[in-house]
Formats: structure tokens, sequence, C-alpha cells
């Protein structure tokens, strides 16, 4: 099994894009490897019109594609953030796979998923 990197793009419609690479990682996933997208983990705690929150989970995702084998950029539009994640990943030696966006495949069927809750925390810690 192989780590891959899922590189698509959160700016724009986000939970959608969200949804997109939960998409990408069950076709990683069905493909016989390990797939790895911060960007569909770190929003869950990281609010990414924040500034600051922005840079912390860019920072964090950079430091996860340090450990990939591959790194697999999917759909055809490449935000700012991906294109950091290719150049460090062409800079490093990372080999990198262009690859189609939500067209169906034959590996991999889309699945219906419940809305996501949303939780609150009550008096803190």
């Amino acid at each position: 099994m192989k780590i891959i990197y899922v590189c698509s793009p959160l700016k724009g419609d986000i939970q959608q894009n969200i949804e997109n690479a939960l998409e990408y990682c069950r076709r990683v996933t069905f493909e016989g490897n390990v797939p790895i997208a911060p960007h569909a983990y770190f929003t869950s705690f990281l609010d990414d019109t924040v500034p600051n929150e922005r840079k912390i989970g860019m920072d964090m995702g950079m430091e996860i594609l340090k450990h990939a084998d591959e790194l697999h950029v999917f759909g055809n539009v490449v935000s700012e953030g991906m294109k950091n994640e290719i150049a460090y990943a062409e800079q490093s030696g990372i080999p990198i796979t262009y690859r189609p966006g939500m067209e169906q495949t034959a590996v991999c069927k889309p699945i219906n998923r419940p809305p996501q809750v949303q939780l609150q925390m009550k008096g803190g810690w």
C-alpha cells in the first residue's frame, strides 16, 4: 500500500469540495492505497476563512505531504494551496499524478452520506 496525498481544491464551495475530497479518498482506498486529504479533516476543527487558521492548516498539510509516497491532483482547477503542494512535491521528488475530478469510475460508485452533524461544546473541557 502507498500513502497517497489527495490534492484538490477547498476554496469556493467548501462543503462540496470537502465532499469531493472524501470521494477522491474513497477512490484511492479502493485502488488499494491509503488516502490522506488534510483539507477534508482539518476543516473539522480549523476555519479556512480565518487567515491564521488557514496558515496553520496549510503548514500541517505540508508536514504530512513530506511522508507521502505520491501526490494525486484531482480535477481541473488548481488553487493557490494546491500549487504550493505541487511545487513542494516537485522539489522533493514525490511522484505526481494528475487525475480526473468527479466523473464516475467502475472502481468506485458514489455513496449517499448522512448530513454532517454540527457539534457544539458546552462549558469547555
